[in-house]
């Protein structure tokens, strides 16, 4: 039986430091000079320059495991309706909401159009 080889060979950096420095910078939005000091703060001396590559090469394995991760809606959901005051203006803010009080999705309307709210919720 064959071995396959970690997707980490070859880099000097353990796995461990290599998935944390891209899921700090994913998840909190840091820059990458952010990640170099808190890598730094740690005892572990590395370039920004390489958190980029890094970050290029497994952000996209990392972005389809958390997604993978994420729990699904539920079936059952509903749309409610407010009126938001933003800059002083009216505004129209529909929310889908599953069973489970998880926000689906979010719209912002300046008036109340009944086809847009339909295609909202299809």
């Amino acid at each position: 039986m064959k071995k396959t080889k970690s997707l980490y060979h070859g880099h000097r950096f353990p796995a461990v430091v290599i998935s944390c420095a891209v899921r700090w910078y994913f998840r909190f939005s840091l820059s990458l000079r952010d990640v170099e000091e808190l890598l730094l703060e740690r005892g572990i001396v590395v370039t920004y320059e390489t958190i980029r590559c890094w970050c290029g090469k497994f952000g996209a394995g990392f972005a389809r495991c958390a997604k993978a991760a994420r729990p699904r809606p539920g079936s059952i959901w509903h749309l409610g309706e407010m009126f938001v005051t933003l800059r002083g203006e009216p505004y129209l803010l529909w929310r889908a909401v599953d069973e489970c009080g998880a926000e689906l999705d979010v719209l912002v309307q300046k008036r109340r159009d009944k086809a847009a709210a339909k295609l909202f919720q299809a």
